[in-house]
């Protein structure tokens, strides 16, 4: 039977959060939100394969934050691709099978974009809008690919990169088998293998002023929501969890182009976890990181996409 001593240390943080051994997978990892999920959960141990279409990036980022790593942490490896395509997923999944045969924690497909911003019809300058008005706004000015792009991207390619890795994550499974204790067989920290998804706050908003002014981003978060819920049911059978994040405002490079550091942190963020909480700038890559380690390590979620919002939605009018 276990002492009191050995009780309170397997809840301390260290010991809950030990991500040594983790193997995941972030797509847009050189960036904004993904960056904040990639480099937390490399600091707590996991190795990290971070996919971003940006070679500039990839050649940058894992550099500089391996430099600075410690021995206990783990480490970035950036791998070129564009994941909006089937057949990338599929040479994605491929090569990092063959870096990682015993398998993959969780696959983040966190890579979007956001394009097709409209402007809303001035009713301060014209209370009184017509019809023409609005089409010029959200149909004459609204390029046809900024939706297609953006499902692609956003949508479409997540679900050829959650089959694509399918396997990987079944390996994980079968090679890294969970005990009623929490525990591997090896005796180390247990994880059991997911897939989150990155919607946003956007996919429930009734008021796309949250969203960038963007239907096309809006409707492929929106998809993406659905899309959560309806694979980790299909997924039961294999034991492989489906869960979702729902950012609101993060300060990141595409809600904020050209505040970006070095390191890819935006300027303003807080420095500190333990500053003042968010204000009107949003999140943080404190917060994001957090959540992320919850998801990877509390394997009784499963089906769910957690809003991390700072209350926005809880000033506009939502269906969250």
């Amino acid at each position: 039977m276990a002492d009191v001593k050995t009780v309170l240390g397997a809840l301390t943080a260290q010991s809950l959060f030990d991500l040594r051994g983790v193997v995941a997978v972030v797509t847009g990892g050189a960036s904004g939100i993904g960056l904040m999920i990639s480099s937390t959960l490399m600091a707590n141990g996991a190795k990290v394969y971070i996919v971003d279409i940006d070679q500039e990036r990839l050649d940058r980022i894992p550099r500089s934050y391996n430099d600075g790593a410690t021995p206990q942490m783990g480490r970035l490896i950036g791998v070129q691709g564009n994941i909006s395509k089937k057949s990338e997923a599929a040479r994605l999944a491929a090569h990092i099978s063959s870096l990682e045969p015993s398998g993959i924690t969780a696959l983040f497909n966190n890579a979007g974009i956001l394009t097709g911003k409209f402007q809303r019809p001035d009713t301060l300058a014209n209370p009184n809008p017509t019809a023409q008005d609005f089409v010029k706004a959200l149909f004459d000015d609204v390029p046809e690919e900024s939706f297609t792009d953006t499902y692609k991207v956003n949508a479409v390619g997540p679900y050829w990169l959650t089959f694509a890795f399918l396997p990987l994550l079944e390996k994980w499974k079968t090679s890294h088998a969970v005990n009623a204790d929490g525990r591997s067989a090896n005796g180390g920290r247990g994880f059991v293998p997911q897939v989150v998804m990155t919607s946003s706050m956007n996919g429930w908003t009734k008021d796309l002023a949250t969203s960038g002014f963007s239907f096309p981003y809006s409707f492929s978060k929106s998809a993406i929501g659905l899309g959560t819920a309806a694979l980790a049911h299909e997924l039961l059978p294999l034991g492989i969890r489906v869960n979702g994040i729902a950012p609101g405002l993060f300060p990141t490079e595409m809600a904020a182009p050209g505040t970006s550091n070095s390191l890819g942190i935006s300027s303003g963020s807080r420095q500190s976890a333990f500053e003042s909480p968010a204000s009107a700038t949003g999140g943080t890559r404190f917060d994001m990181g957090m959540l992320a380690l919850f998801l990877v390590s509390n394997w009784f979620v499963n089906g769910e996409t957690v809003l991390i919002d700072g209350g926005t939605l809880l000033r506009h009018p939502s269906a969250f």
